[in-house]
């Protein structure tokens, strides 16, 4: 009778339990160590044999299902939100704007959103600069210079023809050498923008730019 290589696996696969049940009985319970690692080492190799020969569907048996508790899609209304609001230009109306822009920042609105929109700023950061620098509109420099952002030149404050022009060069100062530089918030503006300790402020004034700012920043989005 010719016997195939894979007899006995194929025979002990057909039961295999009853087999490692046989196997331990005739054994017997004085069994030697010898046997008992005998029957260790059939049982592991019967289980191997099981799980060569198993179809697709016998092996999932095996396989724990990690994906059934997943759920098919993600409900995104309790995440966290970014509420942190960006630098670069978002739309805002001028009637906002308008609404708390006094003394010679009155009706500038439509002037800080176009700069915003040329230069790629918040239209936003830039009333709110103007606000703190002039005390909303009433420093000398807004009223002698038409500088409503603290511009320096040469000689000291930078004079303009028109508001206009100031919050046009502040924007184009802050889009080139501010947000394009990677300083993306209040606070990392303010350190190079009104560096606390410079010599062009002796009475100390920007220690409070950043607050300041931030102040009227915000009034805008409450």
């Amino acid at each position: 009778m010719n016997i195939g290589a894979d007899w006995l696996a194929r025979t002990m696969l057909s039961n295999p339990v009853s087999r490692i049940g046989n196997a331990q009985s005739q054994i017997g319970t004085g069994a030697s160590d010898t046997s008992n690692l005998f029957v260790n080492v059939l049982t592991q190799f019967l289980k191997q044999q099981e799980l060569q020969t198993a179809t697709p569907s016998q092996m999932n048996a095996f396989i724990p299902d990690f994906f059934s508790s997943i759920p098919s899609s993600i409900n995104t209304q309790n995440l966290p939100l970014n509420t942190q609001n960006s630098l670069i230009y978002q739309p805002i109306s001028s009637e906002s704007l308008n609404q708390v822009l006094s003394g010679k920042l009155t009706g500038m609105g439509e002037t800080f959103v176009r700069a915003g929109q040329r230069f790629n700023v918040n239209p936003a950061l830039l009333a709110a600069i103007s606000q703190h620098e002039t005390g909303n509109g009433k420093s000398n420099a807004a009223i002698e210079k038409n500088n409503v952002a603290g511009m320096m030149g040469n000689h000291g404050l930078k004079s303009y023809a028109s508001i206009e022009d100031s919050i046009m060069d502040m924007a184009q100062n802050l889009s080139k050498n501010y947000l394009g530089k990677g300083l993306s918030s209040i606070a990392t503006i303010g350190s190079k923008y009104a560096p606390i300790g410079a010599g062009n402020d002796p009475t100390g004034l920007n220690n409070h730019w950043v607050t300041g700012v931030n102040k009227y920043f915000n009034q805008f989005f409450v």
